[in-house]
């Protein structure tokens, strides 16, 4: 009888083997994984599609499936970055990271002046497999491997991000700026030119999307304007600024740029609410009860001028203490910040109420010279100015999805899938053995509450990161789900159209809302998926380069401590990641104090039999750099000193708070798994990011807001 075969994303493990992940399962779902071994891979890379047979039904050390490759029924890229080198009067090229084992040859490269140890990026005629060397040929070269900049060129090539503009998108552009008049106001458009209107913006921000206005009205009710860049004015459909944007799907924020999804002449002039100018945008007002419940909402097109730029700094300032504050404003301004501060304490409030959850893990960016390289790091903390933003920014999109959603049309919502119960089970069980007394967190309350208890706690990033863990990804489809970590039944995007695709689709839906006609909901399916793709692509060579860049600077800072953070565990040793300089680490289990360890996955735990000899997910240990693998990318921590570490047995309790008893401590389960237990950073449900945009070749001038909410 012929053995199953099924049809998945291949991805291989620095240890040689593969999994394949059936095409049909959830994202976030491992358990239907197919393991295959190096010699039944045949040449399969990272990312391409394969046809895999099942061999068996499970393995010893692993249950599940495992399988071989029979087929690649597509290949994800058949370009690849590496160093180019010569050995025995033959040229090679060893790809990065650890996916290829063995080098390429490229034959006599000659023609392209290639030098050894020179970056390059190689096109294969063959892939490796067990049987046989991969072969390919130099099609470009990036420059020597450690010089400035190259390692930013590598990321975009590696992959596959976009470059210039196309000449037909920029002329695109320039037509609609010949065609734009800010001296009046037209016709169609609600004029609030004279309304008191602000942004709030990084200092050294070039793009203003969006814009705040705020009064009281009658029966004490607000009445909120969420005033967001007329995008869709400027980019019509099926035009070739269209077509451009729909490909590239989001701006991408690398550490020493952008790579934009629209052109800076549309981005930072045409649809930016810059200040003292008129601009177009679409409104939506919200009007809200006293205590915050939304009671009507109008989305309009209409003309703004932005009568004040602030910056974040400003607004903080003017919050801590408005009576001395040296920031020049008039008396009307001054009232808008005193409304906003209020309004955004009561929205936040009431998110709280229905089980919105706050994950607020710190976030370190990092300092760059002129040439990009890494000089150190800092911590981005979200202050109330940020937050008066974030408040406002979530009920423009909650609110312009319920419009859309009671008009019965279709629209590009922002789900965020219900974790799987299994994982919640195991969580509870978690932070049970952490001594935190809790009932099933299968309850977002429940969760919510544990969350809020054990932020005052040493074990806060043990718990936060479990929790992380144990969350689904955020993505976009048109199906009627709600947002799990917002506690919102009907969400979109639609306050940064400049910079991500989907939130342009909504001002569209909009615009056949207004027209009377119900938006076409054709092809969304494949749209979510183009953009969920897009968008996770973005975020994956972001980290990437921040981890090429982390290593070029630790490799000279061999023997440097750090404190850091277990971010993963696993059977073969724990993941590490400085909590003052973000890089991730390992420590192997051979490197750890000389005992005999075993994994249990459902407590994230890896423990000796002698006393002190536990790791736990989320556990603050200092480490030492050992060795930096620029080559495989890879960073091998040690620990520090003994006695920097925290001693604790499995299962043992730590010490009660006041007001809290010890819940009964649960003993897991012990199960072998030889996968990284890593969190995934863009599960984070904290919105802490804002958007930025520069030239290409210059350092990135803003930070990210709702990148994934």
């Amino acid at each position: 009888m012929a053995r199953k075969s099924v049809v998945g994303r291949f991805s291989r493990s620095k240890h040689g083997y593969g999994f394949v992940r059936p095409l049909d399962a959830r994202s976030t779902e491992r358990d239907g994984d197919i393991r295959v071994p190096f010699v039944a891979s045949a040449d399969a890379a990272n990312g391409d599609t394969v046809r895999v047979r099942i061999t068996k039904e499970s393995h010893v050390g692993r249950p599940g499936l495992s399988g071989e490759v029979v087929e690649v029924v597509e290949r994800r890229t058949t370009r690849f970055v590496g160093v180019a080198f010569q050995s025995a009067g033959e040229h090679w090229v060893q790809v990065d990271g650890t996916q290829f084992p063995r080098p390429v040859w490229v034959g006599d490269p000659g023609a392209k002046s290639v030098r050894d140890d020179d970056k390059v990026i190689v096109e294969l005629i063959r892939f490796p497999s067990a049987l046989q060397d991969g072969e390919g040929v130099i099609v470009e070269i990036l420059g020597a491997a450690d010089a400035p900049g190259v390692d930013t060129q590598t990321v975009i090539a590696e992959f596959g991000l976009p470059g210039p503009f196309p000449e037909r998108v920029l002329e695109d552009a320039r037509r609609q700026a010949e065609k734009f008049s800010s001296s009046s106001v037209p016709s169609d458009r609600q004029d609030l030119t004279g309304e008191i209107i602000v942004t709030i913006d990084p200092k050294d921000a070039r793009d203003f999307d969006d814009a705040i206005s705020l009064t009281y009205i009658e029966r004490g009710h607000w009445l909120l304007g969420v005033h967001i860049a007329d995008v869709a004015h400027f980019v019509p459909k099926g035009s070739a600024l269209d077509q451009e944007a729909l490909a590239r799907g989001t701006s991408v924020y690398l550490p020493d740029r952008v790579i934009p999804m629209l052109p800076e002449i549309v981005s930072n002039n045409l649809a930016s609410l810059q200040p003292d100018h008129i601009r177009f945008a679409r409104t939506c007002w919200i009007e809200f009860s006293g205590d915050g419940v939304p009671v009507h909402t109008e989305v309009k097109r209409t003309a703004i001028k932005s009568c004040r730029r602030f910056t974040y700094e400003e607004v903080d300032a003017f919050i801590e203490d408005p009576d001395t504050t040296a920031i020049a404003m008039t008396e009307s301004v001054r009232g808008l910040l005193e409304r906003m501060q209020r309004l955004a304490a009561i929205l936040r409030n009431r998110r709280l109420t229905r089980g919105a959850l706050e994950l607020n893990m710190p976030e370190v960016k990092m300092d760059l010279d002129q040439s990009g390289r890494v000089t150190g790091a800092h911590v981005v903390r979200q202050t109330e100015s940020h937050q008066i933003i974030e408040e406002f920014m979530l009920a423009a999109n909650e609110a312009v999805a319920e419009k859309i959603a009671g008009g019965k049309g279709k629209f590009l919502r922002r789900i965020h899938p219900s974790p799987d119960l299994r994982k919640l089970r195991q969580l509870t069980e978690f932070v049970s053995e952490l001594g935190f007394e809790v009932e099933s967190l299968e309850s977002r309350f429940e969760l919510q509450r544990l969350l809020k208890i054990s932020a005052a706690e040493p074990e806060k990033h043990a718990v936060h990161y479990a929790v992380l863990r144990s969350l689904s990804r955020a993505v976009y489809a048109p199906q009627e789900q709600g947002h799990y970590a917002l506690a919102s039944d009907c969400y979109c995007h639609f306050t940064s159209p400049i910079r991500r695709y989907p939130d342009l689709t909504i001002h569209r839906a909009l615009d056949f809302l207004e027209a009377g006609k119900k938006p076409p909901g054709d092809h969304l399916e494949q749209l979510g998926e183009q953009c969920s793709e897009l968008e996770r692509r973005a975020e994956a060579a972001e980290r990437e380069l921040v981890k090429l860049k982390l290593l070029h600077f630790l490799s000279t800072r061999v023997g440097t401590e750090l404190a850091g953070v277990v971010t993963g565990v696993a059977r073969f040793g724990i993941f590490v990641q400085g909590i003052e300089l973000p890089a991730e680490g390992l420590i192997e289990t051979d490197d750890l104090p000389v005992d005999s360890y075993r994994f249990d996955r459902s407590s994230h735990t890896l423990s000796g039999h002698r006393p002190g000899n536990v790791f736990r997910l989320g556990d603050q240990i200092r480490v030492r750099v050992c060795h930096v693998d620029l080559g495989k990318r890879q960073l091998h921590f040690g620990l520090a000193e003994e006695k920097d570490r925290r001693k604790r047995k499995v299962g043992e309790r730590r010490r009660t708070p006041p007001g809290r008893t010890h819940s009964r401590r649960v003993q897991g389960k012990v199960r072998q798994n030889e996968e990284k237990q890593k969190v995934p950073v863009e599960n984070q449900s904290n919105v802490g990011k804002r958007k930025k945009n520069s030239k290409k070749g210059k350092k990135a001038k803003k930070s990210k807001r709702n990148k994934n909410r």
